[in-house]
């Protein structure tokens, strides 16, 4: 067994917990996949969205979601990352669905690439609804979008599944309680906690269904390239093929701001890093916080 299929408990000594709140498919005339295509990196601006960029308002803060919530010493006391930006970071634990974060972690920020975990989850789900299998090709361009964040994949898949409605299901589906849609995929808005969700949910075979689960979870375990960065890399190397990611990282212009977001899966635990800062810092401030916050939250961590 690895280390952390044997360390269950969280955050021993005491912390603050909260729980687990308890048509024609997609790319019907895209044609075959392009295996040999160069990968696109970066998330686009928005087709058509020339309305200014706005940080969200908030959701408010987390409430007791769980009767006699532990009351020591917060968990997100433990984690200390020096920033002149905005971070939050959440861990569940999917033996008990219990979530300690940073005191922040109900806070949102535009997801970019790592949203399109759901997304593929949502059509391969959708397809098995209507009794439809996808093609080759249309699993290969999956693929292209997972393991190499392809955007035109995205941008066509997000169009297929009626934009905001996907967020729409994606927020029933998985039980969220702080997220919402935005004008495309990438400015969707998600917290830590719901991001901890939301990989749970797909884990468990809730958001891809039961016939789709085992593939969408070994595609995010083969993730490459720009995008293999932040937690999983904190692990021990012979442990992180075992771990499913799914991470966003884009600069936008308009708010002068990196986003740099990384989702997590493991066999017994998710946890998700969201940071927000000033372009100037460079995309290795985000990829830099989120190995702080894992590091550090394994230390204190019998979970991961």
């Amino acid at each position: 067994m690895t280390e952390h299929t044997r360390r269950r408990a969280l955050l021993a000594g005491g912390v603050g917990v909260t729980a687990l709140a308890t048509g024609g498919l997609w790319l019907a005339g895209r044609g075959g996949a392009d295996p040999g295509a160069a990968p696109v990196w970066h998330d686009p601006p928005a087709p058509g969205d020339t309305a200014p960029g706005t940080v969200p308002a908030q959701p408010g803060p987390p409430g007791v979601e769980r009767a006699g919530a532990l009351t020591a010493a917060n968990a997100g006391d433990l984690v200390k990352v020096t920033t002149s930006g905005w971070y939050n970071w959440a861990l569940l634990d999917r033996t008990t669905g219990e979530i300690v974060g940073s005191k922040n972690m109900h806070e949102t920020n535009m997801t970019a690439s790592m949203i399109k975990a759901w997304l593929a989850a949502d059509y391969l789900r959708r397809a098995t609804e209507v009794g439809r299998t996808p093609s080759s090709a249309q699993l290969a361009d999956v693929r292209k979008m997972i393991r190499d964040s392809d955007n035109a994949v995205a941008s066509a898949l997000w169009n297929e599944l009626g934009g905001r409605n996907t967020i729409t299901r994606l927020i029933s589906v998985c039980k969220l309680t702080d997220s919402q849609a935005g004008p495309d995929w990438s400015k969707t808005l998600l917290s830590a906690r719901d991001t901890c969700r939301i990989a749970h949910a797909i884990g468990t075979g809730t958001a891809a269904g039961p016939k789709w689960t085992g593939y969408l979870v070994d595609e995010m375990r083969a993730v490459r390239g720009d995008g293999n960065f932040g937690i999983r890399r904190v692990f021990p190397a012979a442990e992180q093929p075992a771990i499913a990611i799914k991470n966003g990282w884009v600069q936008r212009g308009d708010l002068g701001v990196w986003n740099v977001n990384c989702l997590a899966l493991g066999d017994d635990w998710t946890m998700a890093v969201l940071t927000r800062y000033p372009i100037s810092l460079g995309m290795s401030h985000g990829v830099n916080i989120a190995k702080s916050v894992t590091t550090q939250v394994r230390a204190a961590s019998s979970l991961i």
